[in-house]
C-alpha cells in the first residue's frame, strides 16, 4: 500500500526525511474538512487542547493512528473510534513545561508579579521573600514532565517527593497523598485529566496543604476544584500559580482573576520555541514506524 493518506498540521518538509510511501497534506480540520477526511490513515491533530479537533474523527472512515501534539489526550479519548491507535506527544512539552513549572514556582516565592506591578506604578518596595532553597516540592504526577521537573528543580537546592498512580522505587502512591501535604512547601501538579483526577485537588486536598504552602498547576484545570481553591486563596492558608483553567479562554469576569496570591498564566506551558523540533522530531519517527509496519510509541489506547 504506497498511497496511505497522512494529515499534518504543518509542512512535511519540516520532518526533515519523512518517510516514502505515504501521502501528505496540510489540513487544519477546525477550519476546513477537505473532500479527502475518508481516505486519511494517520490524523495528527493541530495543537489545540480543546475539543474541537477530535470533530472530524467519525467522518474518518479509514483512519488508523491519531496522533497528538499534546501529552494530554483527555480532548479526544472518547471520540477515537474503536480499533483506532492513539498516541500522544508524550516528549514534546517535557523541556518546556517543566521549565514553566520551575519559572511560576520561583516567580510566585519571590514576589515577581509584585515587581512588576510596582514597576507600572514606579514604585520601589523592598522586601523579603521565601526563596526556593531548602524546600520540600511535591510532585504529584511523576511521569516524564515530572522527572523533567524534577532534574531541573534539584539544583535549586530542594528535596523532591514524588507521587504517582501506583507505587514504585522512590515514588509514593497517590494514595499517601493525606500523608505527604501537610509536609510539603511547594506542590505542582502534573498529572494527565482523567475520570480518577478530576477534582483531585479539592477543598480537603487544599485544607490539607501546609500553612503557606504554594500550588503549582501545569497539568488540566479540571484537576482543580476551582471554588475550593478560590475559597482557600480568598483565606490565606495558601498562594497559588496555574497554567490552566477549567474554562479557556479564562472568562473576564471570573474570580480567579480576582484571587488574592495567585499568579495565572494563559496555558503556556508547552508552547514555546523548544515546543516545534520536538514535535517535528517524534511525528518523523512515529511516521517512518508506521510507514515500516513497525510498532508505534507513546500508545494510549487502540489497535490497527
Amino acid at each position: 500500500m504506497t498511497d496511505r493518506l497522512v494529515w499534518l498540521p504543518f509542512d512535511p518538509a519540516l520532518l526533515g526525511d519523512p518517510p516514502e510511501g505515504l501521502r501528505y497534506e496540510v489540513v487544519d480540520p477546525t477550519e476546513h474538512v477537505p473532500d479527502s477526511v475518508g481516505d486519511v490513515r494517520f490524523y495528527v491533530p493541530p495543537y489545540q487542547v480543546g475539543p474541537r479537533v477530535a470533530e472530524v474523527l467519525p467522518r474518518m472512515s479509514s483512519l488508523e493512528v491519531v496522533q497528538t501534539l499534546t501529552a494530554g489526550v483527555d480532548n479526544v479519548r472518547a471520540h477515537v473510534p474503536d480499533g483506532v491507535l492513539l498516541c500522544n506527544g508524550r516528549g514534546i512539552h517535557d523541556t518546556s513545561t517543566a521549565e514553566l513549572a520551575v519559572t511560576l514556582t520561583l516567580a510566585s516565592l519571590r514576589g515577581v508579579p509584585g515587581f512588576v506591578r510596582d514597576q507600572d506604578r514606579h514604585a520601589w518596595n523592598t522586601g523579603w521573600h521565601p526563596a526556593l532553597a531548602d524546600k520540600r516540592v511535591l510532585l504529584v504526577g511523576y511521569g516524564a514532565v515530572g522527572e523533567a521537573i524534577e532534574r531541573r528543580l534539584l539544583p535549586f537546592e530542594v528535596e523532591v517527593v514524588k507521587v504517582a498512580r501506583s507505587a514504585r522505587d522512590g515514588v509514593h502512591p497517590i494514595g499517601e497523598l493525606p500523608a505527604l501535604l501537610p509536609h510539603a512547601d511547594v506542590v505542582v501538579l502534573v498529572v494527565p485529566l482523567t475520570d480518577e483526577t478530576r477534582g483531585l485537588v479539592d477543598a480537603a486536598f487544599l485544607g490539607a496543604m501546609k500553612e503557606g504552602a504554594l500550588l503549582v498547576n501545569v497539568a488540566r484545570g479540571a484537576v482543580v476544584d476551582t471554588d475550593a481553591l478560590v475559597a482557600a486563596l480568598h483565606a490565606g492558608r495558601i498562594s497559588a500559580a496555574t497554567d490552566v483553567a477549567e474554562v479557556e479562554p479564562l472568562p473576564a469576569d471570573h474570580p480567579l482573576w480576582e484571587a488574592p496570591n495567585l499568579l495565572i498564566s494563559p496555558h503556556v506551558g508547552g508552547a514555546s520555541s523548544a515546543m516545534w523540533p520536538r514535535a517535528h522530531r517524534l511525528v518523523r519517527d512515529q511516521l517512518h514506524r508506521y510507514a515500516a509496519g513497525e510498532e508505534l510509541v507513546n500508545v494510549m489506547s487502540g489497535a490497527y
